[in-house]
C-alpha cells in the first residue's frame, strides 16, 4: 500500500467536517438576515398604515372645519342669527349642550382652560358640548362604505372670543376647533382656525 495515498485519505475526511460546520455557518446567518429583512418590512407596513389611518383624521377634522364655516355663514340657517358679531345670544359658559346652542361656547375659562382644551371631543351622548358634522348643515362625511371609515363622526365646537382689532370690544371673532377620528378611537387629529364674519 501506498503511505501517500494513506494521508491524502485521511486528510480529506478532516475537510468534510469543516466544510459541514462553515455551511452550517452560512446557513444561519441567511436565516438571521430573512428574520430580520421580514422584521423591517413588518415595521414599514405599521408605519405605511399608521399615516393612513392619520391622514383619515386629519380630513375628517378638515371636514368639520369645512362644516362650522358653513354654519357660521349660512345666511339660510337657523343658527344665523347667533353670529352677527354683536351679540352672543345662544352663546354658553361652558358651551351649550341642547338645541340651537351646541358647541357654541363663550371664551370664559373652564376650570381655567379655554373650552376646547375642556370639552370631550369623543362623547356623542345627547348632551354632549361638541357638535357633530352635518348637525345643523345636513353634510355627511361617509364615503359609502368603501375604503378605510372614520370610527365616528368628526366634531367641533364654536367659540366667541373679542376682536383683537376692534378698539371697542363689540366686535366678535371665532375659534372653531374640530376632532376628527381615524378607524380606530385613539387615532384623533385637532385643527383650528379663526373666522371673522
Amino acid at each position: 500500500m501506498n503511505p501517500n495515498l494513506h494521508m491524502i485519505r485521511r486528510h480529506t475526511c478532516r475537510q468534510h467536517g469543516a466544510s459541514l460546520i462553515m455551511v452550517m455557518m452560512i446557513l444561519i446567518i441567511v436565516s438571521l438576515l430573512g428574520v430580520g429583512g421580514a422584521q423591517i418590512a413588518l415595521m414599514g407596513e405599521r408605519g405605511a398604515r399608521n399615516d393612513r389611518d392619520m391622514q383619515v383624521a386629519w380630513q375628517a377634522a378638515e371636514a368639520a372645519l369645512i362644516d362650522a364655516e358653513s354654519d357660521l355663514s349660512d345666511v339660510g340657517s337657523t343658527r344665523h342669527v347667533l353670529f352677527d358679531g354683536m351679540s352672543l345670544t345662544g352663546f354658553v359658559d361652558g358651551c351649550g349642550t341642547t338645541g340651537n346652542s351646541r358647541g357654541l361656547c363663550t371664551d370664559n375659562l373652564v376650570a381655567g382652560k379655554p373650552a376646547w382644551m375642556a370639552v370631550d371631543f369623543t362623547s356623542t351622548a345627547s348632551d354632549a358640548p361638541t357638535t357633530a358634522l352635518g348637525t345643523f348643515t345636513g353634510r355627511t362625511f361617509a364615503t359609502g362604505n368603501i375604503g378605510v371609515q372614520s370610527v365616528q363622526a368628526p366634531r367641533y365646537i364654536i367659540e366667541a372670543l373679542k376682536d383683537p382689532l376692534d378698539a371697542s370690544g363689540k366686535s366678535k371673532i371665532y375659534r372653531v376647533t374640530a376632532m376628527g377620528f381615524g378607524p380606530r378611537a385613539d387615532i384623533q387629529a385637532v385643527l383650528q382656525m379663526i373666522y371673522r364674519i
